[in-house]
């Protein structure tokens, strides 16, 4: 079988990598070793420029399957990093075949678990991540994605508005249903599987750095229950089908408002005939993320995170409020977001330092510019603004804090490898 490699346009060729030799004996330049979980295969990862990727190796057909799995499941809105290539068809220099290889580009300003932990206490970090972990999990189901092996190993974090955001790293394990749809027993599988590994990855880390498991803080078993219960109150609030009679209509917003906070649209609303009467059923059959993204993305042309989107259209409805204030009149939310583009956000990005402006991406600097605004103006008893926060926030917080966007480690080498029969990293 001839070396073949399949690309996605707009990446580069990666022709000048050594295909003929095993990853874990790779000698290149471009190598460099990004802070990275654990995997239970060979990854390498390697820059072209500002841009770094992961190359995985896998046995058998395991590359072009993971490949195909995370394309499909990009295209139904789930956050998984984005899948670059895959390398098939190699040949050794003594003639022996080797592994395929998955190519994936790094994810920006992200961080594995045991990166996370070595910078927040573990107080600090618990609720966030287990609320990114059961929001990505019920993403997953919803597409129809049976995971099969949930772990935070497996999942990458990004800061998102004082939150975290999950995005799902290896997809290997998983099985994908055409019809989107899975049994609750498929579902419950997954999340026995992630409440093991979550619970035991979390006594490695207490392990790693208290040296035993003799004096634990945490009770693994209700951590596991913990994110079970998250998991299981935001599915039910994403699936249950509610009956409201033709005069409740405030009801049916309520619920709607609910599902817009939560990240999620409702594209089904049908009116159904029952014993009493016309009632309006709503359906969350169909469901997509990223409500408040799309609506700041079509005021501004800000493509942002979740949370974020939240936060910054907050601003904008506080900044509209002044306006009108200030004007004496009515102002459009169109105009009004415009005007805080002008006004607010770019001045306050501007302001930046170019040291210390891609720490974060720009719209997570801004969403803690406006949370630090909130704090020193409680402590002043009045308004300080936004500008007079900026500067104070990129002093005390913004200048110490480490680079996030692509975080290295100390050293280049290859990342540790799970074999069959290892004793689980401690």
């Amino acid at each position: 079988m001839a070396f073949r490699f399949t690309a996605r346009p707009g990446h580069p060729t990666f022709i000048d990598l050594p295909w003929e030799r095993p990853l874990e004996d790779w000698e290149s330049e471009r190598i460099v070793s990004p802070v990275a979980g654990i995997h239970r295969h060979v990854v390498r990862f390697v820059a072209y420029g500002p841009d770094v990727y992961a190359v995985k190796e896998l046995p058998g057909d395991l590359a072009e399957r993971e490949y195909r799995l995370l394309r499909e499941l990009d295209a139904r809105g789930v956050p998984v990093v984005e899948a670059v290539g895959v390398a098939s068809g190699r040949v050794g220099d003594d003639g022996d075949r080797l592994d395929d290889a998955v190519l994936t580009k790094h994810l920006e300003y992200s961080l594995p678990y045991r990166a996370l932990f070595s910078r927040m206490s573990m107080t600090s970090l618990w609720e966030p991540l287990l609320d990114a972990l059961a929001e990505l999990l019920v993403r997953l189901h919803l597409a129809g994605f049976a995971w099969g092996d949930c772990s935070l190993s497996n999942t990458l974090f990004r800061r998102d508005a004082g939150a975290l955001a999950a995005w799902m790293v290896d997809a290997e394990t998983g099985e994908l249903h055409e019809d989107h749809a899975l049994s609750d027993g498929q579902r419950g599988h997954d999340l026995e599987i992630a409440q093991l590994n979550v619970a035991g990855e979390l006594l490695d880390i207490h392990a790693a750095e208290h040296g035993d498991l003799s004096s634990l803080p945490f009770d693994p078993a209700a951590i596991a229950d913990d994110l079970r219960a998250r998991y299981d109150g935001l599915w039910a609030e994403l699936t249950r089908v509610e009956v409201f009679a033709a005069n409740e209509q405030w009801r049916v917003d309520e619920r709607l408002r609910r599902l817009n906070d939560l990240g999620f649209d409702v594209q089904e609303l049908e009116l159904v005939t029952t014993p009493d009467g016309n009632r309006l059923r709503l359906a969350t059959r169909v469901l997509e993320p990223g409500h408040h993204q799309r609506e700041l993305l079509s005021l501004t042309g800000l493509d942002v995170h979740e949370n974020q989107a939240r936060t910054l259209l907050n601003d904008i409805v506080r900044y509209r409020a002044h306006l009108e204030r200030t004007d004496g009149r009515q102002v459009s939310e169109r105009i009004a977001a415009l005007r805080w583009m002008s006004d607010v956000y770019q001045p306050t990005m501007d302001a930046m330092p170019p040291e210390v402006s891609g720490k974060l991406e720009p719209a997570e600097i801004f969403s803690q510019v406006l949370e630090h605004r909130w704090l020193m103006s409680e402590r002043a008893g009045e308004d300080v603004g936004t500008s007079t926060a900026a500067l104070d926030y990129q002093r005390l917080v913004l200048s110490p804090m480490p680079d996030e966007r692509t975080v290295l480690s100390d050293r280049t080498m290859p990342i540790p490898v799970i074999r069959a029969g290892d004793p689980p990293p401690g």
